[in-house]
């Protein structure tokens, strides 16, 4: 008959295997994930290259950085996530362009009969030309919504709110343009 300082022995012995292999999945899952990207980006052989030109703030309000932080951050999207060239020249194989069309605020939850919460809405007007497959081209609006809370200013949400809104944006118009799902 095994005494108990036997068994709680076992059972640390074979919980601590249960630790070093848990480990040793983490590890290989992680390093497996770092070698594969779970990205679906489809682009032909034949295209080589793409334009992004300034999306312009045509909206009613206007977020003096928006313009610039989303061109930016596509440009540097589609650097690090495609084998595509950047070019300025009017024959790149993808031309982008577009327009921030809206941005504004409704308020988006009230409480004691006050607005409790305010929403920010985003609209981009996306023009997508594929100069080598003209069927594959098209236009389309992409709109996102951000919430901040009622007590803050529109200066103070575009703030604290910017770095998401280019995220959001950018991860959008990319998905829209490169992805086949």
């Amino acid at each position: 008959m095994k005494t108990f300082k036997e068994k709680r022995t076992k059972m640390q012995i074979s919980s601590s295997k249960c630790v070093t292999q848990f480990g040793f999945w983490i590890l290989v899952f992680g390093f497996f994930s770092s070698c594969y990207s779970f990205k679906d980006v489809s682009i032909p052989p034949e295209v080589k290259t793409v334009r992004v030109q300034y999306i312009e703030n045509r909206a009613r309000i206007v977020n003096p950085q928006l313009s610039q932080r989303l061109t930016d951050k596509l440009r540097q999207k589609i650097i690090n996530q495609t084998r595509l060239s950047q070019t300025k020249n009017d024959e790149a194989h993808y031309d982008v362009s577009g327009q921030i069309t809206d941005y504004y605020v409704t308020t988006s939850g009230i409480s004691g009969g006050q607005a409790a919460s305010n929403r920010l809405n985003v609209t981009v007007h996306l023009i997508f030309k594929n100069r080598l497959d003209d069927k594959k081209s098209f236009e389309t609006d992409l709109s996102r919504t951000f919430d901040f809370s009622a007590s803050q200013s529109l200066n103070q949400a575009e703030a604290a709110l910017t770095d998401q809104i280019v995220q959001n944006l950018t991860d959008e118009i990319f998905n829209r343009i490169f992805s086949s799902w």
